[in-house]
């Protein structure tokens, strides 16, 4: 049992991967629409959307928790999608390969996603409940709020 558990898991995080790289690496879709797919592909889920950028050390930080709570809660319903906001892919790629994700990662050069969400500082993350509907909104990463941040999110995927 615990075999065929890391075998889906495996294979879940290579499809996202794969998702991920293929649907953005298509020059036709735009961001807004690779972050629409995203979001219908985790539709019923509570999703985690943060948005960062290679500059930013606070996201340096942050990326460890949320590949943890990736891990923690993906089996109950709970998904993490990232929005990078480097001008210069590279930048991007650089950072990850320094600080992996093992989330979705959406390149959001032109920060025509970050505008529609009115981002104000980087990190910037969002709760989005089962429903689809943003819960709860945080700007910056703070360690001290960790509990906080993992609260918000329990609760969430505690409704069903």
């Amino acid at each position: 049992m615990q075999n065929i558990y890391k075998i889906r898991l495996s294979f879940i995080l290579l499809l996202s991967l794969f998702i991920s790289s293929y649907s953005y690496a298509d020059e036709t879709v735009t961001s807004r629409q690779a972050l629409e797919q995203s979001l219908a592909k985790h539709k019923g889920e509570v999703v985690y959307l943060d948005f960062w950028a290679s500059w930013c050390r606070p996201c340096r930080k942050s990326f460890p928790w949320i590949n943890d709570i990736q891990k923690q809660y993906q089996q109950q319903g709970f998904s993490v999608i990232s929005v990078n906001l480097d001008a210069d892919k590279a930048l991007a790629s650089e950072f990850l390969a320094q600080t992996p994700a093992n989330f979705t990662v959406i390149y959001d050069p032109k920060g025509k996603i970050a505008k529609h969400f009115k981002i104000q500082g980087m990190p910037s993350s969002m709760i989005i409940g089962r429903d689809g509907q943003i819960k709860a909104r945080h700007t910056g990463f703070f360690t001290k709020k960790i509990p906080q941040y993992q609260q918000e999110i329990e609760a969430l995927l505690a409704q069903k």
